[in-house]
């Protein structure tokens, strides 16, 4: 074949891949549906992780499809998106029609990567029967059960900044609230003293930021979101492997031990364990095998650490630009300690309800998962409408967005913790704010992120104040390829120590 036919050739194939891209991006419109103008291959995402946080963009795509439709059509590179911009439809999807919505199409792979595998990304039966088991972990009596634990790790956290404001004072707090709750939840998790705040290069923190930390190509991003089949047979992983061997080596040492020694804590891993299969990799039976196990331990950690830490950084910024309301935080932590005669109690800890709305409105704000993923499991007609959801397509919830919407949240950029009163809340429409989600596959673990959470902020309030330095990150910008919202370049503030409060 001489040259010619070969550049007529490679030109015939590419005007034809550019037709059907063409075709594939007028999805929406030919559904008489509202869409925006999609960039070739990349669709309305191409400036994701480059210039934006997908939380950041989701929110700006709400900005311009709300109001023409219930849901408008976006595109993840070229795979069709529905993105919900009603409130209506946010409940629809979460609980009244959830038949339609029980899974989240988010990508795992579970035999190149079984730790993927886990509670959040699982469906169907098998996510509803491993959900039925694990959802007692976490309730009020278990996070009794876990307090004193917790309390233990926010006490050696703020000893340590006692020890360390004398050396310095101003601290990128994002790193050390992340050591914190790496601590908390390798005990809880893996009755593993991470000791990962006097010893910032522990292993377990070292893999939690290789966690986050990790960068993908264009090619496996697209593969993930718009060809899951093809990702799988291949192999992309969600998790690097020298991450996955710490953590499957670290559930199989703890379990040998446990069982070896008949060692009962009363935590996460104890109840993994009373389900546990003699199977390494599969099972019928309804229990739970090794890599189940070691997969719903790592989302635990993965989960728990990171948003926890995240959340708590934001509060801490917020209060140390608004000193009043950092007063008004602290007096509702010693007015509950004092009625408790001064000893932090599970129910002083729960009394604490300007705190509460403080957290409340930083999850608002600052959404730690800014973005709520479900796929359509049947053809859905959605209310109102002619408009049909055709199973399979991907459907979003611009968590972002939503909070961010004056028509919900007026002046959505001030921080109000007053927003997060019963009286306020009760105006308000129950979907507008979900930083967990709703319905039957909400969070399973919001008890213990806002537990540890408030723990570490007591603890730090009644020892510090906290004040805005020439680093402190204002305007607030987030780091572009973590998931989860996070500052992009820490959280710097300056620490000053309180004598008696």
């Amino acid at each position: 074949m001489e040259f010619s036919d070969v550049a007529v050739t490679v030109g015939m194939l590419c005007i034809i891949i550019y037709l059907l891209l063409v075709r594939q991006f007028r999805y929406w419109t030919e559904r008489n549906v509202p869409q925006l103008n999609p960039h070739l291959l990349f669709g309305d995402v191409r400036d994701v992780n480059k210039t934006c946080h997908i939380g950041e963009k989701f929110r700006q795509l709400y900005n311009e499809l709300k109001g023409k439709h219930p849901f408008g059509g976006i595109y993840m590179f070229t795979k069709p998106v529905a993105l919900v911009t009603d409130l209506e439809l946010v409940k629809n999807v979460f609980v009244k029609d959830f038949q339609y919505f029980h899974d989240r199409g988010t990508y795992y792979n579970e035999k190149h990567d079984p730790l993927s595998a886990h509670l959040f990304n699982l469906e169907g039966y098998k996510w509803k029967s491993l959900r039925n088991k694990i959802t007692p972990t976490f309730t009020s009596g278990k996070m009794k059960m876990m307090f004193p634990t917790v309390v233990a790790a926010a006490k050696q956290f703020k000893d340590y900044m006692e020890d360390a404001i004398g050396e310095q004072e101003e601290f990128e707090l994002k790193d050390l609230l992340a050591r914190y709750t790496t601590d908390v939840i390798g005990t809880c998790a893996f009755g593993i003293d991470c000791n990962s705040m006097r010893n910032p290069d522990a292993e377990f923190r070292v893999m939690g930021k290789k966690i986050f930390g990790r960068s993908r190509s264009n090619l496996q991003l697209l593969l993930m979101n718009a060809f899951p089949s093809v990702a799988k047979l291949v192999g992309i992983k969600v998790i690097l492997p020298e991450v996955s061997d710490f953590f499957m080596n670290a559930v199989r040492d703890t379990i040998k031990y446990r069982v070896e020694n008949n060692v009962q804590r009363n935590d996460f891993m104890d109840i993994l364990i009373r389900m546990r299969s003699e199977k390494e990799t599969k099972s019928d039976d309804g229990t739970l095998t090794f890599h189940e196990i070691a997969a719903q331990a790592f989302v635990f950690f993965v989960a728990g650490f990171e948003t926890s830490s995240s959340l708590m950084a934001f509060a801490l910024y917020e209060l140390a630009l608004d000193q009043d309301m950092q007063d008004k935080a602290r007096k509702c932590v010693t007015d509950a300690l004092e009625h408790h005669n001064g000893e932090l109690t599970y129910e002083a800890a729960m009394e604490m309800d300007y705190l509460d709305c403080v957290l409340k409105e930083c999850l608002r704000k600052h959404p730690p998962i800014s973005v709520h993923f479900r796929i359509t499991a049947k053809d859905y007609i959605v209310p109102g409408t002619n408009s049909v959801l055709e199973a399979g397509t991907s459907v979003m919830i611009p968590v972002l967005g939503i909070h961010h919407d004056p028509e919900h949240f007026p002046e959505p950029e001030r921080f109000d913790p007053e927003r997060f009163t019963a009286e306020q809340e009760s105006k308000r429409h129950p979907y507008a704010w979900t930083p967990f989600g709703e319905g039957p596959r909400i969070c399973v673990g919001p008890r213990f992120g806002l537990l540890q959470a408030r723990i570490g902020l007591i603890y730090l309030l009644t020892s510090f104040r906290f004040v805005r330095c020439s680093k402190t990150p204002v305007p607030l910008r987030y780091a572009l390829k973590n998931q989860i919202l996070s500052p992009e370049a820490g959280m710097w503030l300056k620490l000053e120590k309180l004598n008696e409060v």
